[in-house]
């Protein structure tokens, strides 16, 4: 009996801290229909945005929707952070480089996941109307590959970037 007494304080005891966790957070549902979609400048003309939870220009987690319709491309880019994307409908295709090359590639399907970590340099396309949903820690970003190329190639190139 005092075996089980003391197995249900330490159990106690370590629960508090995650109800007082709990207790701090605040239960939140969106509704799709809730969501206000906006032409990011990020991307190019008929991508639209949606910010489900946080905000990505910040500090701490975010979840935003990206609304794309078939036959649209992302250049090559990069992120200042770790970017994890769901696919909820339709489907993308994801490549590594610093140049749009539809031979090469993964398509990730409706339910799919793909995780790019930060710095990686990546292109995708869409084949069909696609619903992705990004989530990670910001301050989040777009960095294109040519200004990453530039920047890095300032000091070797005269006169290509100011100092």
């Amino acid at each position: 009996m005092r075996k089980r007494l003391i197995a249900a304080s330490l159990l106690a005891a370590a629960t508090l801290p995650i109800c007082a966790i709990a207790a701090d957070d605040h239960h939140a549902t969106v509704q799709p229909e809730a969501l206000k979609w906006s032409a990011p400048a990020a991307y190019g003309k008929g991508a639209e945005i949606a910010v489900v939870k946080g905000d990505p220009t910040k500090e701490g987690m975010y979840i935003v929707r990206l609304k794309v319709p078939a036959g649209f491309k992302i250049a090559a880019h990069t992120h200042p952070n770790d970017e994890n994307v769901t696919v909820l409908s339709g489907s993308f295709n994801i490549g590594a480089g610093d140049k749009l090359d539809e031979k090469k590639g993964e398509r990730v399907k409706a339910g799919g996941y793909s995780y790019v970590a930060k710095g990686m340099t990546h292109y995708a396309w869409f084949t069909e109307d696609t619903v992705l949903q990004l989530h990670g820690m910001g301050p989040q970003g777009i960095i294109p590959a040519h200004e990453m190329i530039d920047s890095c190639c300032a000091a070797a190139i005269p006169g290509s970037l100011e100092a």
